[in-house]
């Protein structure tokens, strides 16, 4: 198990994952883009790289385009991101204090440059009306496998209702995943579970996700867990919304109208 403990971000590029570095076995570049009001921050590297916004208001400038865009509070507002190909120019401005997400990756393949608007977002509720609610919660998928086959990295966000589990039953895929975590209220917390070994996370923390091990997750009652998930294809097996592997043993909880305690007696 690999959690990445938050520490204290400066003004900036805060590196928390390099693709080269001790955990290049994720095959992503992952950072937080900390902006005060007024600060900028350029960038053109021969990577594809996705800036998903998490919180604030900011001006996007790439290719011959500018936007300006805001968040307040990524639980109640759907994500905006921009995806770009390699050596793309990229350049943000910030309007008010802003906290972006990076993930980047390698791909000589070129795409066009795409800004994902909060109305292109669709959220899907997973887990309602099964297992008493216990895992339900809202999974927005910003680019993956199907929507996006030339780009060669995955990125989404989770919103874990108080109380309740996600990523669940437990599985797992040949990739290699990062979820960044945000609580709120921000002293709340959450577990990972990843195989059989449970951590506590806390806002700013990251779980780094081998390929093969399963992994679950749940938020403390009274406090929403909100992650950004981040996946990286591989050379001959790319992502897609069915590449999830459960847990033989918990197979079970995916039948059609399955029955548990107190329902189902044992």
């Amino acid at each position: 198990m690999v959690i990445k403990k938050k520490t204290p971000f400066k003004s900036g590029y805060n590196e928390i994952v390099d693709r080269n570095g001790e955990n290049k076995n994720m095959k992503l570049d992952f950072g937080i883009l900390v902006l005060k009001k007024g600060e900028s921050y350029k960038c053109s590297l021969s990577l594809e790289r996705a800036f998903l916004l998490i919180s604030g208001k900011v001006t996007l400038n790439w290719d011959e385009e500018t936007c300006k865009v805001s968040r307040d509070c990524p639980l109640d507002d759907n994500p905006i991101c921009l995806h770009v190909p390699k050596s793309v120019n990229v350049e943000i401005i910030a309007h008010k204090d802003s906290e972006i997400c990076v993930e980047r990756c390698e791909n000589d393949k070129i795409f066009p440059s795409k800004l994902f608007k909060a109305e292109d977002i669709k959220t899907e509720v997973f887990g309602e009306g099964v297992l008493n609610d216990a895992s339900k919660r809202s999974v927005r998928t910003i680019f993956d496998g199907e929507t996006d086959p030339l780009s060669n990295m995955v990125m989404g966000e989770v919103i874990n209702h108080p109380g309740r589990w996600s990523s669940y039953p437990p599985h797992d895929h040949p990739q290699p995943e990062i979820y960044y975590y945000k609580l709120f209220p921000d002293q709340g917390f959450g577990i990972s579970i990843l195989e059989d070994e449970a951590t506590v996370v806390n806002s700013g923390d990251a779980s780094l996700i081998v390929p093969g091990d399963t992994h679950s997750q749940v938020a403390a009652p009274g406090y929403a867990m909100y992650y950004v998930w981040m996946i990286a294809h591989l050379e001959n097996d790319r992502w897609l919304p069915t590449t999830r592997y459960f847990k033989e043993q918990h197979k079970w909880l995916l039948e059609k109208d399955v029955k548990i305690w107190p329902e189902k007696k044992f």
